[in-house]
């Protein structure tokens, strides 16, 4: 009897301790793993009752949509209590799940699990090491978890079929119970986007979390990377600009990651950036862009990345000739390896930023577009942090515009009569600055240099047409160089571009106001193209038939008649004012 009382208390005891065990196992896990044993005691979305035994995984900053596949872990008894979930009588969901869970952890250093070990061992262990896991925090790719996952994932069978985000997933037998217990939860790869078959969608990083009792909803653990291109004007970045040719215009492209970058082994990185029709980066003697800087921005802290395609990027420049557009391409291979120019590791987290600066300048195949020529980026990057996959961001762009006045020459009298004249044309104010020294001149290209001995000489056909190209924002002066024969030379005038631009870019006003009334320039509301009219007219000659000597003379002789008269006047008056004094 004593014997058999001793024996029963010991298996009370055992019992005891094994359901403590479990409670401890389950409870902890639930209110410690965070990121990758999600937070159970979450609300509902939006209030909603949700189903016992059921899981619901929503969308994070604006992911697109995705399913997620379940492997249940671990079987179990759940309950809540106080909001919380407590688990009991934990056993392998599976042989598969017991063969992969004991085969990594027993690869673990000082872990103590064998092929032996029991679920609740396994449980235990876990529950012991769940540093790293936040519960706003994705993994690291080094953390035991992320181990796990990926040994799950490739050896136990699914639960059921993939779920969509934002739906109710309620895992059941071939007989309609509950399956409770521990899953794991991670991105169907076969519904994110690739590079040649786009979607605006990232891959999470793994989620684990305990299924039965109240329904709970989590959130997914990643972000779509996004990216942003400033041109320079001025002194300051913005979306919009306009350029003359050969002007050098600065560009920024700034590129951000996904928020589970950590949780990646390798994160592959790319800016893909197209340049508009009549823009080309500005080269080196080799052929290479010049002026080109990449940079990690770490809370506004940048450091320069050395370019190298190991340790930091490399860049590439090729042509769409069907297209006539020149393409920039910057590549990380792996953007979490990268170093500075002494070989120093850089810090890339999910609070880190990618900066790249270059140059281009317009050349004469630029278009004289109303909405502008825009020129545009996107990145490629890794998308699931469980496999190799690569995903392809929006794109943003910036509007680059160019200038020009199409002039037409005429008659003053006659408008249908065009005429053949040569112009000079001089910037004096670009925007509303003073150009130094008076201006810089024209050249026929539409560049501008200093001296007027290589400015360009604008001349009309015989329909009276000429085209000035490569005008920005600002006054320029318009000297007649050559007058038709026959009409009077037109004094020097100016004409004055001035756009107006909405918040996105957009060409919403081009006001162009003329200094003389022989010159009328057309001002556009609608804006349905960036040629502007012109109308420059002459009036023809006095007609003075004389010239030279006989000319003089009449000259002369008519001006004594004049004086002649004059005088007589004169007499005349005098003589009938002593008349009448007399009287």
């Amino acid at each position: 009897m004593e014997f058999e009382q001793k024996a029963e208390e010991k298996k009370m005891s055992m019992s005891k301790n094994i359901a403590r065990l479990a409670v401890t196992a389950g409870l902890t896990a639930a209110l410690s793993f965070g990121g990758v044993m999600a937070p159970v005691s979450m609300a509902f979305a939006e209030g909603a009752a949700a189903p016992n035994n059921s899981i619901t995984i929503n969308k994070n900053n604006a992911n697109g949509d995705v399913k997620y596949k379940a492997y249940q872990i671990f079987k179990a008894n759940v309950v809540d209590e106080d909001d919380n979930k407590v688990v009991s009588n934990i056993d392998w969901a599976s042989g598969k799940a017991k063969s992969a869970v004991l085969g990594y952890l027993k690869t673990v250093p000082n872990s103590d699990i064998d092929e032996n070990s029991t679920a609740q061992a396994a449980a235990k262990y876990l529950t012991d090491h769940t540093e790293g896991t936040g519960k706003t925090t994705a993994i690291e790719n080094n953390n035991l978890f992320n181990g796990l996952a990926k040994a799950v994932e490739g050896s136990v069978d699914q639960t059921e079929t993939s779920f969509a985000s934002d739906t109710v997933f309620e895992p059941k037998d071939n007989k309609g119970n509950a399956l409770q217990g521990y899953y794991l939860f991670v991105t169907d790869r076969s519904t994110l986007g690739t590079e040649e078959k786009p979607e605006k969608n990232t891959g999470t990083s793994p989620i684990f979390a305990v299924v039965g009792g109240k329904g709970v909803t989590v959130t997914e653990k990643t972000s779509i990377p996004t990216v942003e291109k400033q041109v320079l004007e001025g002194e300051n970045w913005r979306k919009v600009s306009d350029s003359y040719i050969g002007e050098e215009v600065e560009y920024k492209l700034t590129g951000h990651v996904a928020s589970n970058i950590a949780t990646f082994n390798k994160y592959e990185y790319v800016f893909q950036d197209t340049l508009s029709k009549g823009l080309e980066v500005v080269k080196d003697s080799n052929g290479a862009a010049k002026d080109l800087h990449v940079y990690i921005d770490n809370k506004g802290k940048q450091t320069e990345v050395v370019q190298d395609a190991n340790n930091g990027y490399r860049v590439a420049l090729g042509q769409d000739n069907a297209n006539k557009k020149e393409n920039l391409t910057i590549t990380f291979s792996n953007l979490k390896s990268v170093k500075d120019k002494t070989g120093a590791e850089i810090k890339v987290d999910a609070n880190s930023s990618v900066v790249v600066t270059y140059k281009a300048k317009l050349n004469s195949q630029v278009e004289y577009k109303a909405d502008g020529a825009t020129n545009e980026v996107k990145l490629v990057y890794s998308n699931d942090p469980m496999s190799t996959g690569t995903g392809t961001s929006e794109s943003d762009e910036v509007t680059d515009y160019v200038f020009g006045l199409d002039v037409t020459k005429t008659d003053s009298d006659n408008t249908d009569k065009k005429l053949v004249a040569s112009f000079k044309v001089k910037m004096t104010k670009e925007g509303d600055t003073e150009i130094p020294n008076g201006g810089k001149w024209l050249t026929q290209e539409g560049g501008l240099v200093d001296d007027a001995g290589h400015a360009g000489v604008f001349t009309t056909n015989t329909d009276g047409k000429v085209f000035i190209p490569g005008l920005v924002e600002g006054t320029y002066e318009i000297t007649e160089s050559e007058t038709p024969a026959g009409y009077n030379t037109i004094d020097p005038f100016t004409i004055t571009v001035t756009p107006t631009y909405d918040a996105t870019g957009t060409l919403t006003n081009l006001k162009v106001e003329s200094s003389s009334n022989m010159a009328t320039a057309k001002t556009e509301k609608s804006v349905t193209t960036t040629k502007i009219p012109v109308t420059i007219q002459n009036k023809k000659g006095s007609g003075l038939p004389l010239t030279g000597l006989n000319g003089v003379t009449f000259t002369w002789i008519a001006g004594g008649a004049v004086l002649c008269i004059g005088v007589a006047h004169l007499i005349r008056s005098r003589k009938q004012a002593e008349e009448s004094e007399q009287e």
